[in-house]
């Protein structure tokens, strides 16, 4: 198994740039595919971007991202990160990663039940 352990969030200005975060311990072999996904209250969670288990393939949800993401990870640390730039009020919300162990190297998941591990997410929340 592996854990997830989300950080990064906090309190910043509309406009400003923040990383979030996800460091994955135990089973850290670099077999998985990982994932960020973000929820507002009453809301379903959200799929905003995903990276293959080899790291080499990223998707963006086309629909409300757009450039403002950036999703990496750094197998050598175990850790992926999610860089958003020109933080918008519609952007509070609490971010979570997520990870799923695969045998393909290039492919890519984007819905909530196609993950087995969560973390325990980490609020982000832009002041206008």
């Amino acid at each position: 198994q592996v854990q997830l352990v989300e950080s990064g969030g906090g309190l910043v200005q509309a406009g400003d740039s923040l990383r979030l975060s996800c460091a994955a311990s135990g089973r850290t072999d670099s077999t998985y595919a990982m994932g960020w996904f973000r929820q507002a209250p009453g809301k379903e969670r959200e799929f905003v971007a995903a990276l293959s288990r080899s790291g080499a393939s990223t998707y963006y949800n086309p629909d409300s991202v757009k450039v403002r993401f950036t999703i990496s990870r750094d197998n050598a640390k175990n850790t992926m990160y999610l860089q958003i730039t020109s933080l918008k009020p519609e952007d509070t919300e609490v971010y979570y990663c997520a990870a799923t162990y695969t045998y393909s190297y290039g492919k890519i998941y984007q819905t909530p039940n196609e993950y087995a591990y969560w973390g325990q997410g980490t609020q982000v929340t832009i002041a206008s």
